[in-house]
């Protein structure tokens, strides 16, 4: 089994900044993609960033472009998500995946736990 545990989310005030990261362990594929989704209440789940085993290939939402910077150490199978200039709208439980590739990396089924993240007006 894969096991993906998320931690850096708190609460800060707009325009503030936080770190979050996703620790991949257990049967991991000899390469693959990682990516983030958040959920706000009452709402759907969502993509927010997505990277490949390289690292040379990153997509993000349009929502978090120029704002979100998503980045990964292989040698720690970490996966890293820098939040920069929060809006009160990025208030949500923030959630790593991990996938074969960007382009399936919901079908795996291997989700965090999530953190949470909270952006005061």
């Amino acid at each position: 089994q894969v096991r993906l545990v998320e931690s850096g989310g708190g609460l800060v005030q707009a325009g503030g900044s936080l770190r979050l990261s996703c620790a991949a362990s257990g049967r991991i594929f000899s390469r693959y993609a990682m990516g983030w989704f958040r959920q706000a209440p009452g709402k759907e789940r969502e993509f927010v960033a997505a990277i490949s085993w390289s690292g040379g290939n990153a997509y993000y939402a349009d929502s978090v472009k120029g704002r979100f910077t998503i980045s990964r150490d292989n040698a720690e199978n970490t996966v890293y998500l820098q939040v920069n200039s929060l809006k009160p709208e990025d208030t949500a439980v923030y959630y790593c995946a991990l996938g074969g590739s960007i382009a399936t990396i919901t079908d795996s089924g291997y989700w965090g736990q999530g953190t949470q993240v909270t952006v005061s007006s």
